[in-house]
C-alpha cells in the first residue's frame, strides 16, 4: 500500500472514530470543534441554518434572556407588597413574614413601582413589563432551572435558544446562532443549552463559565501555529469529502451533519470570533457606560456589552448568566451586591439598543428559576418559592410600563394572571413570528415542541 493510501485510510479512521465518540472535542487543522456548542450558520442554499421564514410577521428578530441562577427576591425586586409590611412578624405557615428591607418607588410615567435596589434599571421604567404572577412546578434548583430552559424538569429536551435557531435559522454565517455566556456548569449544564433529539447543529454555543471572569473567556484552539489558512481549507475539504461519502451510504445523519457544519463553522470562526468579542473596539465612554472597570459591575457589563454586539452581528439568542441569588441568609448584604453588579449594565443594555434602533425587534427577558418566601426560617434570608414570582419583558413588541399577574398580598403564590414557564415560551416565540403549535419536530414516533400540550401566548402585554 502506497504512503497516500495508508495516509487516507488513517485519516479516514480518525474521522470515523472521531464522529462515533459522541461529538466530543474533535481537532483537525489545528482547530478543536465542540460538536455539542458549535453552531453552524449558513446562508448557502439547502442549508438547515439559512434564514427561513416565521409563520408571521413577528416584531423581534431575536432574544438576549439575562438569567439570574438561583432564584432572586420577587418581594424585595419587582413585586411590590404594602400588605407585607404591614404583615411584618405575623406567623403564617408555621414561619415569620418579613416585609422588605428596600423601600418601592413609582418610576416613569406609568409609575411601575420598582425597589430602590434598581436605580438605574428604574430610569427604564415604561420600557419594563414586570411579570408579577410566574411560577413553576418543582422547588429545587436543578429541576427549576432546567424547566425554565427546556420546559421539562422531567425530561431531556431541546433548549428554548435551539428551538428558536430551528425555528428561523441564524442570520451570521460566520457566528453560532446561540450563544450562552459564563453559563453555570451546574444545575443542568449543557442541558440548558443542549439541542436534545433536534439536530445537533441547533446546539447553542457557550463562552465562559459561571464564577469564572467573562473577559477570561475564548474559544480555545481557534488558530493554527502550524498551517495557513489555505492548507487548512485545503485539509477541512478533504475531511468532508469523506463525511460526505460516509453521509450518502447513511443517507440521513443527523450526527454527520452536525460535524460537517461544525467543521465549516469554525473554520469560519476564526476571524469572526476575535472581532466580535474585542471590547477594545468600543469607546472608553461605551465601556464605561455598561459599568466596566468597576469591580462590582465589570463581569456582567462585558456580558451585556457582548450581547449588544453580537445581537448586532446576527446571533438569534443570547443568554447571559448572573449567579448567587440564593439568598437563605445574608440577604441585605447579599441581595445588594447582586443587583448592584446588574442594575448598572442591563439598564445601559435597554439603552444601547434603543439608540441603535435595534430595542424594538430584540426581546430582552430577565428572570431565574423562581423566587424567594415572604416568610422565613433565618432572619436575615429567604426560601425557595416556586409558586409565585416575577420576571420581566422589554422592547420586541411588548408592552411597557405594565404590571401583568399578580401573587397574594404577602407575596407567597401567584393567583392572578398566573404565568407558567410553558406561557412564557409560547410568548416568545409568539415574537418571533413563531407559532408554539406549530413548531415542532418529529421524534420516536410524535411530534415534540417546547410547551408539550400546554401553553398560552400572553396577548395582554403586546404592544
Amino acid at each position: 500500500m502506497s504512503d497516500l493510501s495508508q495516509t487516507s485510510l488513517f485519516t479516514r479512521r480518525h474521522a470515523l472514530q472521531s464522529m462515533s465518540a459522541g461529538f466530543g472535542y474533535m481537532a483537525f487543522a489545528g482547530l478543536a470543534t465542540n460538536a455539542s456548542g458549535r453552531q453552524p450558520a449558513t446562508t448557502s442554499p439547502g442549508n438547515p441554518l439559512a434564514p427561513k421564514k416565521p409563520h408571521f410577521p413577528g416584531k423581534a428578530k431575536r432574544v438576549i434572556f439575562a438569567c439570574m441562577r438561583g432564584g432572586p427576591s420577587h418581594v424585595d425586586t419587582f413585586d411590590y407588597k404594602p400588605q407585607l409590611a404591614k404583615n411584618n412578624g405575623k406567623t403564617i405557615s408555621g414561619r415569620k413574614l418579613m416585609e422588605s428591607p428596600w423601600k418601592f418607588k413609582p418610576h416613569g410615567k406609568s409609575g411601575l413601582p420598582i425597589s430602590e435596589l434598581f436605580p438605574h434599571l428604574a430610569g427604564h421604567a415604561d420600557k419594563l413589563c414586570l411579570l408579577n404572577g410566574m411560577y413553576g412546578d418543582v422547588p429545587a434548583h436543578p429541576q427549576a432551572f432546567v424547566q425554565l430552559h427546556t420546559g421539562s424538569f422531567q425530561f431531556v429536551r431541546p433548549s428554548v435558544g435551539s428551538w428558536v435557531l430551528y425555528g428561523l435559522g441564524t442570520e451570521n454565517e460566520n457566528l453560532p446562532g446561540f450563544i450562552s455566556l459564563s453559563p453555570p456548569a451546574r444545575v443542568g449544564g449543557a442541558q440548558n443549552y443542549g439541542s436534545a433529539f433536534l439536530p445537533a447543529l441547533y446546539q447553542g454555543t457557550a463562552l465562559g463559565a459561571l464564577g469564572r471572569p467573562i473577559k477570561d473567556a475564548s474559544v480555545r484552539n481557534l488558530f493554527n501555529p502550524r498551517l495557513t489558512r489555505d492548507l487548512q481549507r485545503r485539509q477541512i475539504d478533504f475531511i468532508q469529502e469523506m463525511n460526505r461519502d460516509l453521509l450518502a451510504k447513511h443517507k440521513v445523519d443527523n450526527q454527520i451533519d452536525g460535524v460537517i457544519e461544525s467543521y465549516e463553522l469554525a473554520f469560519r470562526m476564526q476571524s469572526a470570533v476575535p472581532t466580535v468579542m474585542d471590547l477594545d473596539k468600543e469607546s472608553p465612554e461605551m465601556k464605561a457606560k455598561y459599568g466596566i472597570g468597576n469591580a462590582g459591575t465589570d463581569d456582567f457589563g462585558r456580558q451585556c456589552l457582548l450581547a449588544r454586539r453580537l445581537a448586532e452581528s446576527g446571533v438569534r439568542f443570547i443568554e447571559m448568566s448572573s449567579g448567587n441569588w440564593d439568598q437563605h441568609n445574608g440577604l441585605r448584604k447579599n441581595l445588594t451586591k447582586n443587583c448592584t453588579g446588574i442594575d448598572q449594565p442591563i439598564a445601559a443594555l435597554l439603552q444601547d439598543l434603543e439608540e441603535r434602533g435595534m430595542l424594538d425587534e430584540t426581546l430582552v427577558i430577565w428572570g431565574g428559576e423562581f423566587g424567594r418566601t415572604p416568610h422565613v426560617k433565618k432572619e436575615d434570608g429567604r426560601d425557595h418559592n416556586h409558586q409565585g414570582f416575577s420576571f420581566w419583558m422589554a422592547g420586541g413588541g411588548i408592552k411597557g410600563g405594565q404590571r401583568y399577574g399578580a401573587t397574594d398580598e404577602n407575596g407567597i403564590a401567584a393567583v392572578e394572571n398566573r404565568v407558567h414557564f410553558h406561557d412564557l415560551h409560547a410568548t416568545i416565540l409568539h415574537q418571533l413570528g413563531l407559532d408554539h403549535e406549530k413548531l415542532t419536530y418529529r421524534y420516536a414516533g410524535r411530534d415534540f415542541r417546547l410547551t408539550d400540550v400546554h401553553g398560552n401566548v400572553l396577548k395582554d402585554i403586546l404592544a
